[in-house]
Formats: C-alpha cells, structure tokens, sequence
C-alpha cells in the first residue's frame, strides 16, 4: 500500500534545462556528445524516474587508448616540479568554486541529493584541492642515520604512473577529486570510469579539469574519463600501465576486483561496504544522539558508505532513544530534492526499494519490528521515494550483519560496554561507527585497541561527514584502503631507500669484510 503522495515535483523538462545550462557553464556542449559515439549510456533522474540526455559510453578499446594516453603524460608529468603540480590543482579548486552550484545541480538530478548535501559534496571537491596544493610543498622523505662513517640514508618518494579511479553513483565527484587532487601533485595521472548512473557530473569535473589544465599549460590528458560498463572497464582493471587502483563500491565488486590486481602485482585502494553503528550509552546527551542518528541514517536517503545502519542503546534508556528517533522520524520532509524544504530525497532506482523491501521482510521473518517506514511514497512510476525505516531487533541477525543500500536503522539493545562493543563488531564490514557519551571511560575504552575495529571512530558525532584533513577509509570487508587526508598520498607514490657515499672507502655494512 503506497503512503501519501508526494508534494508536485521539479518536472523532467525543467531538469533537463536546468542540467543542460549547468553542464554548458563548465564547458560541456552535450548536444555536440549526443551523437558522438556508436554505443550510449541513458542518463536518467531519480527525481521523476525519466530519462534526459544520451550520452556516449566508451568500451574496451577506448579505456585501452585512454591508458596508453595517459602513461604517455606521466612520462612528461611526473618530472614537472611538485609545486608546479600544486598549481594546477589550485586553479581547479577556483573552478570548482566559481561553478559550484553547476557541479551542485547536476549532483542532485543525477543522485537525487538534497541542494545542501549536493553542495556539501562539491565543498568537500574544493577543501581536497586545497589539501593537495598544500602537500604539493611537503612531499619528502626522511633522513636517517647511516651505521657507516661518510654515509646517509635516506627516503625519496616517486611517482608511481597511471591511477585508475572506479567511482560508484552516490558520491559522482569526490571521491574522484579524492584520488585525482593527490594523484596529480604526486605526479601520477588519471584515468577515471565513473558510474554509469552519473555521467553528466563526471563529464562536468572532467571539464573543468581540462580547462584547469589548459590556463596552468599543463599537458593534456593528466585526467581521461571512460563512461564504460563493467564489462568494458575490466581492461583498466587488468592492465600492467596502471600500477594502482582506487575502486569505491560494494563488497562483491572488491571481491572480484581484488584478485585480480593481485595478480598482476598492482596495488588497490579499495573502499567498499559499510554496516555502520552506534553505541549509545546511558549518560549519552540525547538530544545530541538523536540529531547525530537520524542525519546519519536517513541523510542521503540512506545511500551513503557511511550511512548509519545499526544502534546498539543501553536497555536503560532504549524506550527514551526510539521514541525521539520516531519523532523525528515521523516529521522528515520525503520529496523533491530540489526543494529546500527537503531532508530525504529518492532512491536511485526500483532496484534500490526492491533491496529495502527484500531486506525489511527478511528483518520480520528473524524476529525483527519494524517501528515506523518501510513504504514507498506515491509519486511518478519510475520514482522511488521511501519512508526511512527503524526496526526493533531482539538480537544480532543475517540481516543486521548485512549492508542494505537503503534507508534502514535496525535497533538492538545492551547490558554493558564489552557487550555492545562485541555487537558493534560482529559485522563482515569495518568503515565508519560512533559512540555516544560524556563518559571518558567509555569515550577512551571506544577509540582503544579493545574497541570499534573500523578505520573511523567517532565520538558524540554520527557515522557520516568525515573531514578531508583524515585519512577515510576501513577494515575487514570494507577493503583497508585509506584516500583524502592524513599521509595517505603514500598509496600514489613509490618509495626508494636511498644510501649515499660522500667518504673515499667503501665499507659494508653490518661490518661485513670482503677484501
């Protein structure tokens, strides 16, 4: 049964216009690309659920012709000074920022993002580029003390060549920008297969990275976009030009993904599944736990990496807990993300509420009550707007073990800490996780060795909004790898231990003697 229809919607027609004019600003004619190509890929709006554009899709040949070209720029990029990288970089943030309601327009017709989360992601493109200018004036190794008179050791840090870049649909252009600001002032270059779900946000970023690059006269091709299927961008995957992979989706395509770079000896970054959770604990402020919750479980119509999935609440006060969640719960604006007033917009597709639905009859079926959400909202029949959902189980579950692309908040309840840091980690996934309290026993007890197993441990903030200044990323089926912030530019870059001789001997080390 569908839930009260939707308030009328931004119309297909005023969307295309409006992606029509966003893409023109940032230097993309997409009539001159309508017809550009022998195969196309049908860019799509999840507001109303219609198509807009056809755009030209690359196949195998063209992502091969795509690496070959981009190895040829690093031979010439990765001798460019790193400040003069830097620079480069710095006149795309400048971009970024003149066009950032253009990148912003796009994000939120092609995902379906609220106007504030859109433009939050294109600030996030702007903070990165501004890291990585910084960084391009710190890149250096370090010098360490030689056993030998007359000797130093020390660390030089090298490009390493072409970054494959495998973007997914929910965040179009940061995590490109992530990869691409550190790749470039590393030296290396980029060839990125976005989504197909969000081609017209990749063609916008790759059109400003182009400009960027003609007004710094830098070489062309530091950054090729291949808009390829699976199928067609396995050559990126299995090719030996392209000594690193960065890859951003579920856990079954970094099961595939991996063994297969592996086995060429290149390296991945790989950021996977998340099945994040929070702890909150009897003298949490929960008001605070409350507003950290329900953003991070519903924002995104729950279509995050880092979206909160779990709740792990002390029995004493779990009553208290889910009756201001459902409150909250009960008064989220579900519609139009183009609308201000908005705080969830759709889903990307029917297959996303089919996963929802899939996952919340499974919830029942293990013993789960399902409190409020779970319906589609009436609107367009290619349209799928979801109530979010919270769901009361008795215990640790398949389900609850399993990530669900969808906005579903399954609520469990603990006796003490130890306990709910086992229920915390007894989950496949490692990402993101949370823990909300004003006692520094429990804060500390959280962030130790003992305590949350994910690469992002927060405390009194919910499990979505990571910063750039940190490394993001997580463990276990998550994929270890670690992008943006922190050192994480060591993933771009090769690494040489280097011993210089400045004495007229020549003696070995360890006092080895071989005369």
């Amino acid at each position: 049964m569908l839930s009260p229809a939707l308030c009328e919607l931004t119309t297909t027609d005023d969307l295309r216009a409006l992606a029509r004019a966003s893409l023109t600003r940032c230097g993309v004619d997409i009539d001159a690309l309508a017809g550009a190509g022998s195969s196309t890929i049908t860019a799509r709006t999840p507001i109303t659920g219609e198509d807009l554009f056809d755009f030209p899709a690359a196949d195998a040949a063209d992502v091969e012709r795509a690496v070959d070209a981009a190895h040829e720029a690093y031979l010439r990029w990765r001798t460019v000074p790193a400040p003069v990288r830097g620079g480069l970089i710095k006149r795309l943030g400048e971009l970024l920022a003149e066009h950032k309601a253009d990148v912003a327009h796009l994000i939120g017709i092609e995902v379906g993002k609220i106007s504030a989360e859109a433009l939050g992601e294109v600030q996030e493109m702007i903070d990165i580029c501004d890291f990585a200018v910084g960084l391009s004036r710190q890149l250096g190794g370090r010098t360490m003390p030689s056993e030998r008179p007359g000797h130093r050791l020390m660390e030089t840090w090298h490009p390493m060549g072409v970054v494959g870049v495998i973007s997914a649909f929910n965040f179009p252009a940061a995590v490109w920008s992530w990869n691409l600001a550190i790749a470039i002032v590393c030296g290396d270059t980029v060839v990125w297969k976005p989504s197909q779900l969000t081609t017209l946000t990749a063609a916008a970023c790759s059109a400003l990275f182009d400009r960027a690059a003609r007004e710094v006269g830098a070489p062309e091709n530091l950054n090729i976009t291949v808009p390829a299927s699976g199928a067609d961008s396995q050559a990126l995957i299995d090719s030996r030009k392209v000594p690193l992979i960065s890859a951003t989706g579920s856990e079954r395509m970094g099961a595939e993904v991996a063994p297969r770079i592996a086995a060429r000896f290149g390296r991945a970054i790989l950021e996977l599944g998340g099945n994040n959770a929070a702890i909150v604990a009897p003298s949490a402020d929960l008001d605070l736990a409350t507003r950290g919750i329900v953003f991070s479980a519903a924002g995104t119509a729950g279509q995050r990496c880092t979206t909160l999935r779990r709740v792990i609440v002390h029995e004493d006060i779990a009553e208290e807990l889910i009756s201001r969640i459902l409150k909250a719960y009960s008064g989220l604006p579900i519609g139009d993300p183009m609308s201000e007033s908005t705080l969830v917009g759709p889903l990307i597709n029917a297959g996303a509420f089919a996963d929802m639905s899939a996952a919340l009859e499974q919830a029942r079926a293990e013993g789960g009550t399902v409190l409020i959400g779970g319906q589609r909202r009436e609107g367009p029949a290619g349209a799928f707007y979801a109530e979010p959902a919270v769901v009361r189980m008795p215990r640790q579950s398949d389900i609850v073990r399993a990530e669900t692309f969808a906005p579903i908040l399954y609520v469990m309840t603990y006796a003490t800490l130890a306990e709910a840091i086992e229920i915390h980690n007894d989950v496949p996934q490692g990402l993101s996780s949370a823990i909300f309290t004003l006692d520094q026993r429990e804060a500390e007890q959280f962030i130790a060795a003992d305590g949350s197993d994910c690469g992002l441990a927060n405390v009194n903030i919910g499990t979505s909004g990571a910063e750039i200044g940190g490394a993001f990323g997580g463990e276990k089926t998550t994929g270890g790898g670690r992008e943006s912030g922190s050192d994480s530019w060591k993933a771009y870059m090769r690494r040489a231990t280097n011993t210089i001789n400045y004495s007229a001997e020549l003696p070995l080390a360890q006092g080895v003697s071989f005369s």
